[in-house]
This record gives structure tokens, C-alpha cells and sequence, in this order.
């Protein structure tokens, strides 16, 4: 078989910057200050500059970064929470650990995000039904880009729903040169080594704009601490960030905004050479993706996947299953009409290498071996 090129290179990125994680990692190590030091809030200060608004808090990883604004805001047994189906499992277990209801919603057929009119027909079933409190809505950047917040926040303002961007796969995305914070309540993060901008291990972050939101998750954040270490104002967790995730991160961000550039070039590439061959991805007008993932559609998944393969280029699927047909989130409502755009998406879809440092020699591969299958 041939050799495998790399669906995502994490040691191109490492070789490109090595000299400056290195000292970043060996102050941390020399300083001592493992858990919470000064390159911590150094990230969080920086975080936010990026966004361009609000105040960041970092945390142990993506799933905590959502699970804080909820457990900040009280949601809990008896309330509904708008997700969409078409996500990582993430988006939709941290509002039953929450103890609330997710409802599940369907996605757009081209960005693969929530639709607003779906959101709309499931917050009128459950209020018109009364079983649950409509009370929150995580809008999730899938593959990079952010959602139709312009469409989802007046429906969210209207009932009077928190609105969260779930922005793991999506920090550093703009519509119409905004980060989604601008019409979100919460922007979260997950630094997932895999993630445009990664650690090498976990790590996250929550951004919000409310002081006092921020003042309530940095307690939530550290066991519900009060106004003094051991003196308790609320039932918290445990998801403080490592200092040395945060010397890393603080390390790639430097490069960051040119790296979603380098990100966009390989995107554009596989645009304007695979049109005729797949459906290839459909960015919201007036947005800047970060390109997380370059998502496909085809129609014989399998035999395309294997015929990649020989070719040596690797594939992946986000996601197979979608959530609300897995055993743990089978009873829980979904949109009235159910959710058919996810569950065909969930059978076509397919994404192809994609990283900052993808050579051309390596595009032309996956280019070549895309439109040569015949299935």
C-alpha cells in the first residue's frame, strides 16, 4: 500500500515553532507554578484580545468550557437545552450532566450548523407541549464556522434563551469580521491537540462579555470557591488549566492568525480543483472559517473511502451516528418532523487531510485520488 500522508500534522507545526514552545515550556518548568501560573492569565488576557471583545476564562478542557456557563446560570432539572444532533457528544452530555433536558435540533443541509427554523419549530413543541423550561441554546461552529448567529439570536432573544457558541472546532472564526461572542452569551473552547489552535494535551476556555457571569464561572471553575480560598458560595468542579498547556497555547497564538490563513490557501486549493467531483463545503456568506476540517459529501462513502486509502490519503467522518440515534440520548425530544437533514448528512459526509502545513505535493495527491474514484 502507499504510504499514508498525514490527515493532520502536528509535527510540521511543532518543527515551525519548536524554539519558542521550547523556552515557553522550560520557563514553566524553572518557575514552578504548575496549575493556574502566570502565563495563565497572560492566555486568558490574550484570548480575548484575539476575539476582539469580552473576558476569557480558561478551564481543563472543551466539555467543561460549556458545562461552566450552565452551572453559572442555574440551568438544571426540568429545563430544555437546544442542541444541535449533528455534533460531538460534548455539546449535548454536559447539559444532562447538568441535570437538564437536551432537545435536539436539525442542521442546515450545506454548513452543517443549526437551523434557525428548526430551533424555532422545537422551542414552540416544547413550550406548547410544558414538560420542560425552555432556557439555553448551544449553536455549534461545526468544522470551523460559525453558525447563523444573526438568524439564531433573535430566535433566542425572543423566548428569552441563553445562547452559547460551541466554538471547539471554531476559535478564530468571523462573521462579518465578528467573533460569535457578539450575539452569544458564552463563547467555549476546546484546545484538543487536534483543534486549529491546540495544546498538547487538554485544555479550554469560555469567553463572555457579563462581568458578573465571569465572576460566577471563575467560582464555578475552582470547586465554587467564594470570597476565599476554602470558604464555598456554590457547588463547583475541578477545571483548572496546567500552566504549561498555557505557555504552549500562548506560543501558537503568535502564529495563529497566520496559520488560519495557511489553512484557508490548502481550503481554497481543494475548492477550486474538486467542485466538479463531490460537494464540497458551503461557507456562510460574510465568514472567515478556520477550516478544522475539510467536510465532503459522496455517495458511496465506503467504496470512496477505500479507494482513498490506496492512494494513500487518509479520511475520517464527523460524525457517523448522529446523537439522538445513540442509546444514551434516545429518549430525549428532537424538532418536530424529526431531524432527515442530519441523519442524511451522517451518511455522506467524509473529510479529507487538512493542516496549516499541508504541502502541495500532498493537496495533488488527495486532489488526484478524489477525482479518480468512479463509484
Amino acid at each position: 500500500m502507499t504510504d499514508m500522508i498525514p490527515f493532520i500534522d502536528l509535527q510540521a507545526q511543532r518543527a515551525r515553532i519548536k524554539d519558542r514552545m521550547d523556552a515557553a515550556v522550560m520557563k514553566v518548568l524553572d518557575e514552578g507554578r504548575y496549575i493556574l501560573g502566570p502565563e495563565v492569565g497572560e492566555l486568558e488576557t490574550k484570548l480575548a484580545e484575539f476575539a476582539g471583545m469580552g473576558r476569557a476564562l480558561s478551564c481543563a478542557n472543551g466539555t467543561d468550557a460549556i458545562l461552566i456557563p450552565l452551572m453559572a446560570w442555574g440551568i438544571g432539572r426540568g429545563d430544555a437545552v437546544f442542541v444541535p444532533s449533528f455534533t460531538f457528544a460534548a455539546s449535548a452530555e454536559v447539559v444532562v450532566l447538568a441535570g437538564a433536558s437536551p432537545v435536539f435540533v436539525d442542521i442546515d443541509p450545506d454548513t452543517y450548523n443549526m437551523s434557525p427554523e428548526s430551533l424555532a419549530a422545537a422551542i414552540a413543541d416544547v413550550k406548547a407541549k410544558g414538560e420542560l423550561t425552555p432556557k439555553a441554546v448551544i449553536a455549534v461552529d461545526l468544522f470551523g464556522q460559525p453558525a447563523d448567529y444573526p438568524a439564531l439570536e433573535p430566535i433566542a432573544r425572543e423566548h428569552g434563551l441563553k445562547l452559547v457558541s460551541d466554538c471547539a472546532q471554531a476559535y478564530g472564526s468571523t462573521l462579518g469580521g465578528k467573533a460569535s461572542l457578539n450575539w452569544a452569551d458564552a463563547l467555549t473552547v476546546s484546545f484538543y491537540p487536534a483543534k486549529p489552535l491546540g495544546a498538547y494535551g487538554d485544555a479550554g476556555a469560555v469567553l463572555c462579555k457579563d462581568d458578573a457571569l465571569f465572576d460566577t464561572m471563575k467560582s464555578v471553575r475552582v470547586h465554587g470557591e467564594g470570597a476565599s480560598r476554602y470558604e464555598y458560595a456554590r457547588i463547583g468542579i475541578n477545571s483548572r488549566l496546567d500552566t504549561i498547556q498555557a505557555a504552549i497555547l500562548l506560543a501558537k497564538l503568535e502564529v495563529f492568525a497566520e496559520e488560519i490563513q495557511m489553512r484557508q490557501r490548502v481550503a481554497d486549493a481543494y475548492n477550486s480543483r474538486l467542485g466538479n467531483a463531490v460537494k464540497t463545503p458551503k461557507v456562510i456568506d460574510g465568514a472567515q472559517s478556520t477550516w478544522a476540517q475539510y467536510t465532503i459529501e459522496v455517495d458511496d462513502r465506503d467504496g470512496f473511502r477505500a479507494h482513498l486509502a490506496e492512494q494513500g490519503v487518509p479520511t475520517a467522518i464527523y460524525y457517523p451516528i448522529p446523537l439522538h440515534l445513540h442509546a444514551p440520548y434516545a429518549s430525549y425530544p428532537v424538532a418536530p418532523g424529526g431531524l432527515p437533514v442530519t441523519e442524511a448528512a451522517a451518511g455522506r459526509v467524509v473529510s479529507l487531510p487538512m493542516h496549516p502545513d499541508m504541502p502541495g505535493g500532498d493537496i495533488d495527491r488527495v486532489v488526484a485520488a478524489v477525482t479518480g474514484f468512479r463509484g
